[in-house]
């Protein structure tokens, strides 16, 4: 089904009344980025986040052979994945002056409005939503690292709780800058602090050296744990190969006319962030693995305890990081929620409606992270359940029905590869995180009362 570009006129609303409405709009609103650059270090925050810190736990999973080769074919795949999206800005058959600037319309004009709509809406809302979760969570905890580290044995311990609520009140600040334009300062800072901690990770590894006891064995006490937490492994690298969901999004934020299409500096800055993508993840994932073994932490910092200053330094790079990352898979959640409400249920389109939009979503994060944080688990379930599917293979089956390649030629067989990848990864991965899940659930208390502090507490006791 060919999408209309008076979409979405089905409001009542003219094309006059609804220019304002596009204006106030986060993604609408945004058609000012420039060039490669601006697309570059989005990318780059969007993509390098909580997942590479893990992905030296991954490769433990995985073991030496299985993790590098899961690693490299996920980088090839997903670079081809993402460039897919790229072109598919403007596809063929549609009308003039339409163009696609989100994940909805993409599918949409695939399977059409409603199946369209059914495929991605709720994929796309577990992602985004579970990316800002999983953010809520590592943010905390490496606040509360770099808390630690400094104080020792000298402050008073403070619960993971109070560290995620910290993260989060920069949130309620930072969730009203209005679109994409309006945080470039924040991901281009964002962007330098993920190269910054990802050097840091692999430097300081190498200078500490090979673990006199370093094992590369699995850390499964048996067969069958070992399988699952291979499963999980695999979701973990799905996850740290995040981006594709606000990889329209971002390309939306560019001008485009037939002349000067935007997928020109939108590729330059793809290919930029994969560059780095690979200088960040690369390093990370081998050294780390080749200096601790089986032994090292789900986040190669934890692992890393001195220089004192220099993990201090990175875990801090890493809540700046975050601050960046958690707004860019915010915007299109606020987007979809202000169209809702302002297209579907006729609310104005004023502060005060993004006011409480932004800070319900911020205060709803925040609490499932401190009431949930059973990180590891989510990154593993969360990779395959829905980053597999966006980032392996839908936008293959989308490529395959808009262009039709021969079958059996290049194009068909590669996608057709990814596509078979993808489901494995989609069907596999979440049982490993799931377990995961359910064995960190068992020891853990949602709600207690806490005679300490004389409140109501989550997490552990004592």
């Amino acid at each position: 089904m060919v999408a209309s570009p008076d979409n979405n006129a089905a409001d009542g609303r003219t094309v006059k009344n609804k220019r304002p409405i596009d204006e106030w709009l986060p993604i609408t609103s945004s058609r000012n980025g420039q060039n490669g650059g601006y697309s570059a270090f989005h990318n780059v925050t969007a993509m390098v986040g909580a997942g590479v810190l893990g992905l030296p736990y991954a490769m433990s999973e995985l073991g030496w052979g299985p993790g590098v080769t899961v690693m490299v074919v996920s980088w090839v795949i997903t670079l081809y994945t993402l460039w897919q999206m790229v072109e598919c800005k403007k596809c063929p058959g549609m009308l003039a002056g339409t163009c696609i600037d989100d994940h909805k319309l993409a599918v949409s004009n695939v399977f059409g409005n409603k199946l369209g709509l059914w495929i991605v809406v709720p994929q796309q809302l577990v992602v985004e939503v579970g990316i800002d979760i999983v953010y809520m969570v590592t943010g905390g905890k490496s606040f509360q690292k770099s808390i630690v580290l400094v104080c020792k044995d000298n402050c008073k311990d403070i619960k993971l709780t109070y560290y995620i609520m910290i993260f989060a009140s920069v949130h309620f600040v930072l969730s009203h800058l209005p679109n994409f334009n309006a945080i470039s300062g924040v991901s281009l800072v964002a962007a330098i602090m993920s190269l910054s901690y990802c050097t840091i990770a692999w430097g300081a590894s190498i200078v500490l050296g090979v673990q006199p006891d370093v094992e590369y064995e699995y850390r499964a006490e048996n067969t069958g744990e070992g399988i699952f937490n291979f499963f999980s492994g695999l979701g973990e690298v799905a996850f740290a190969y995040a981006g594709h969901n606000v990889v329209l999004e971002i390309q939306a934020t560019i001008p485009s006319t037939p002349e000067k299409p935007s997928k020109g500096p939108m590729w330059k800055g793809v290919l930029v962030a994969y560059i780095i993508v690979a200088l960040c993840y690369f390093p990370v994932a081998i050294i780390g693995y080749w200096i601790f073994g089986n032994s090292v932490s789900n986040n190669i910092l934890i692992s890393l305890e001195k220089p004192t200053w220099l993990i201090v330094l990175a875990n801090a790079f890493v809540v700046i990081t975050l601050l960046g990352a958690y707004q860019l898979y915010a915007i299109p959640v606020f987007d979809m929620l202000e169209t809702y409400l302002v297209r579907k249920l006729k609310f104005k389109p004023t502060w005060y409606l993004r006011f409480m939009t932004r800070n319900l979503y911020v205060a709803f994060t925040m609490f499932v992270g401190i009431i949930f944080p059973f990180l590891w688990g989510l990154l593993g379930f969360l990779g395959g359940f829905a980053f597999a599917p966006t980032t392996y293979f839908l936008p293959c089956i989308m490529w395959l029905s808009i262009y039709k390649p021969k079958r059996w030629g290049l194009s068909w067989t590669s996608n057709w590869i990814c596509i078979i990848v993808g489901v494995m990864l989609t069907v596999l991965a979440p049982i490993g995180g799931l377990r995961t899940i359910i064995i960190q659930a068992k020891d853990y208390n949602f709600f207690y009362w806490d005679s300490l502090s004389g409140s109501l507490a989550f997490g552990k006791k004592g």
